[in-house]
């Protein structure tokens, strides 16, 4: 049996880790940087490592033991193509797996029990469990996927307000800091917008929130029509006997309030986060020692 289980949730923002002994108890946790998988494969791999590792001196370990650890890493993703399979083959560690971080919100927030999961934060995915067999949608990335998600809340925010700037369409509050912000100049917001990652997008998500509060007209309609798409991708995989939903991410309780009636009625809280979902399969994965793919 492997000594020690590492699980790791490699978000688009930032990736964190937890080292935990054969019992499941936590030891230790650390922090690194974005593990988008998507559009940074090698920035992803050294964070990834990163978070472990620091994880691994936050609990006074022994690094020599690092190597040898079994890994459950969870990350957006992880379902497009061979992404996932070339980070977990590319993982220095002799025991590993990558899934969905869908996977493991599902594991963390419920544990074995049926119900469903949507995650937001720089990117978004839903997860159902019913009678042990586990359905997840979206999760395909910003530019044609992750409804709701910070990256795409930005996104929409930026096209909106070159909209205002054009005239196309009414400016309001929310697209004068913006415009303002890039000094007025379109062309700057293109150019930014062309470079930018999806954790620079969604750095505009709390803005769009507050805004939403004050009631500005296109920070509704974007909070509006990111609750749409939650309801929708919700309606996808629940099922009539369900009766919990839980929302995880940074942009879950700023979601509570505007979903739909039917939803609100069924969400609970989560038993635990995406990171304790992780170690959950990493100390699994631990006991059998098996190496699996993606």
């Amino acid at each position: 049996m492997t000594q020690f289980a590492i699980g790791i949730d490699g978000g688009g923002t930032s990736c964190r880790a937890a080292v935990a002994d054969e019992m499941g108890n936590v030891l230790g946790t650390g922090k690194a940087g974005s593990a988008n998988i998507l559009s940074d494969p090698d920035g992803a791999l050294a964070n990834i490592v990163a978070s472990a590792r620091d994880a691994f001196v936050n609990a006074g370990l022994d690094l020599a033991a690092f190597h040898s650890s079994a890994v459950v890493l969870g990350a957006a993703g992880a379902n497009v193509g061979p992404y996932g399979a070339r980070i977990q083959k590319a993982l220095p560690f002799a025991t590993c797996q990558v899934v969905t971080d869908s996977l493991i919100a599902l594991q963390g927030a419920l544990g074995h029990s049926d119900g469903v999961v949507g995650a937001f934060g720089t990117g978004s995915v839903f997860g159902a469990r019913r009678n042990g067999e586990v359905k997840e949608i979206g999760g395909w990335g910003f530019i044609v996927g992750d409804q709701a998600s910070g990256a795409r809340l930005g996104r929409d925010l930026l096209e909106i307000a070159l909209l205002a700037h054009d005239g196309v369409c009414r400016a309001t509050g929310i697209t004068d800091i913006v415009m303002e912000e890039f000094g007025h100049d379109p062309q700057k917001v293109v150019e930014f917008a062309h470079a930018a990652k999806p954790r620079d997008f969604a750095r505009y998500a709390p803005l769009i929130f507050e805004q939403a509060r004050g009631e500005d007209a296109v920070a509704l309609r974007i909070v509006r029509k990111a609750a749409d798409d939650i309801n929708q991708g919700l309606d996808a995989v629940l099922w009539p006997e369900c009766r919990a939903i839980c929302l995880l991410g940074g942009l879950a309780g700023a979601y509570r309030i505007w979903l739909g009636p039917q939803h609100q009625a069924l969400l609970v809280e989560a038993k635990a986060d995406a990171l304790h979902g992780a170690v959950s399969f990493a100390v699994d994965l631990a006991g059998n020692g098996e190496r699996r793919r993606a």
